[in-house]
């Protein structure tokens, strides 16, 4: 007798892909929809994972694409500008939406309502880069400038990469009620002043990403007709959650939502892939063990195993197996660790 799972691949069976295998040789990501190439220019936004894969690629040699890179500086100053974090300074893009805002922006002269918040320190910065610059702006004019410039890089990494990889983080925001802009920190955390008269909490839902996903990636195309997008979703909880509910309940919902909404957004598109970085530190195989002391953090060993996968599915440049041993060596340790410079704006809810 046979029956539509008779001879099915190992992968696909949950004793055979999970059960039986050692937690660290576990690799999800299977068929690559396409190979990234070491002439390819990689463009990088979103959350904070996103980070882990422009510096795995820039160490194997690959083009890890920065037009907004601050070469004139001294190393010091870029690295507290934060130049090379993302291709641009554009901080964390925790959601769909603020990627297609700055987007329209660039290319549709999208104008908003807020353009700076002054500090506690009387100094000034971007609503919509907050902590990009430690000193602030000496004046809204100022922000201004810096962001007229900033954008001239924007419209170079979506004219012009060839692999645009966007990690998707959260789904709770806070927008303007009067353009419906969205922030990445809500007003007061970092600076400005929270005003529920022009303040507005929202939670996406899955048809609200997976729409704004695909009306970015259809005008996206329309500028760069060659352009390869990865989606990955961020393995990372929410530092905090403002729904009148746990914080586990509100980091399950937003990641599910993601997910299916990356998942729609592939089945629709050729052109995008997903990388399930996602599953290889969040799956019940790895027993948290992938996750700093404080179960929010990913660990020196999880990034390993995720970057390890995605290096064989989509570079060809390694194996996909992992050593006998996930013992990692002291350049991985100095590349991956949790404390190396991963920025991530939302720890400000925290500090705040």
């Amino acid at each position: 007798m046979t029956n539509p799972y008779s001879g099915a691949p190992d992968y696909k069976m949950w004793r055979r892909a999970v059960s039986r295998v050692a937690p660290f040789r576990i690799n999800p990501a299977l068929h690559p929809r396409f190979t990234v190439t070491p002439d390819m220019k990689v463009a990088t936004a979103g959350s904070c994972f996103a980070q882990h894969i422009s510096r795995k690629l820039s160490g194997l040699g690959f083009n890890y694409y920065v037009p907004e890179d601050g070469a004139q500086l001294a190393d010091a100053d870029r690295t507290a500008g934060q130049y090379g974090v993302f291709s641009a300074r554009y901080g964390n893009l925790y959601t769909v939406h603020q990627l297609d805002q700055l987007f329209r922006e660039v290319f549709e002269g999208r104008t908003k309502a807020e353009t700076a918040w002054q500090r506690p320190d009387g100094r000034w910065v971007d609503p919509y880069r907050p902590m990009i610059e430690p000193a602030g702006f000496d004046s809204p004019e100022a922000v201004t400038a810096a962001r007229a410039e900033h954008l001239t890089h924007v419209r170079a990494i979506f004219e012009t990469a060839d692999v645009f990889v966007f990690t998707l983080g959260l789904t709770e925001a806070w927008m303007s009620k009067i353009d419906r802009s969205v922030f990445p920190l809500a007003p007061g955390v970092a600076a400005g002043d929270f005003d529920p008269e022009k303040h507005a909490f929202h939670n996406f839902t899955t048809a609200e990403v997976r729409d704004t996903l695909a009306a970015f990636l259809a005008d996206l195309r329309k500028i760069n007709p060659a352009v390869k997008v990865l989606l990955t979703v961020s393995p990372v909880p929410l530092i905090a959650t403002y729904e009148d509910r746990h914080v586990i309940t509100s980091t399950t919902y937003s990641k599910a939502v993601l997910r299916v909404a990356a998942q729609e957004i592939v089945d629709a598109h050729d052109f995008v892939d997903y990388f399930p970085s996602f599953e290889i530190i969040t799956n019940s195989a790895t027993g948290g063990l992938y996750y700093e002391p404080d179960q929010r953090e990913v660990n020196a060993q999880g990034v390993s195993h995720a970057m390890r996968c995605f290096i064989s599915a989509y570079t060809g440049n390694g194996p996909s197996d992992a050593p006998a041993s996930e013992a990692l060596s002291d350049a991985d340790r100095q590349s991956y660790g949790a404390a190396t410079g991963i920025v991530c704006d939302e720890e400000q809810i925290d500090r705040a």
